[in-house]
């Protein structure tokens, strides 16, 4: 089946942010998430899942064991298991993104507080 923003399961978090689930399998997740400016997730891992941040639109800030990464249009960046890690939109415009996940990360993410 094609998926796309139109016809994909839609949820929001955060503030204000966008996901949409393209796929989501015992195996592999892939979702296409949208952040407004000023944007950022918590702080969290992932015990057995690994993650694929590739971005479609705009400039992110990954955050991955207290270093901090700059992912531009046309990149992306790999998180493996267990690596403390979160993205944030610190540029004026929206971030568009897709975050390919294997296996899925159903029950499979601890927030860390800071």
């Amino acid at each position: 089946m094609i998926q796309s923003k139109n016809n994909s399961e839609h949820y929001t978090w955060g503030n204000g942010c966008d996901s949409w689930v393209l796929n989501n399998s015992q195996n592999l997740s892939v979702k296409q998430e949208k952040m407004p400016a000023g944007t950022a997730e918590k702080m969290h891992f992932h015990a057995r899942a690994e993650q694929v941040f590739y971005i479609l639109k705009g400039e992110a800030v990954l955050y991955v064991n207290n270093e901090k990464f700059l992912v531009r249009t046309g990149e992306s960046i790999s998180i493996q298991p267990e690596l403390e890690h979160f993205i944030s939109n610190e540029s004026q415009d929206d971030l568009e993104f897709l975050v390919i996940s294997s296996p899925s990360t159903n029950n499979d993410r601890t927030e860390i507080e800071k």
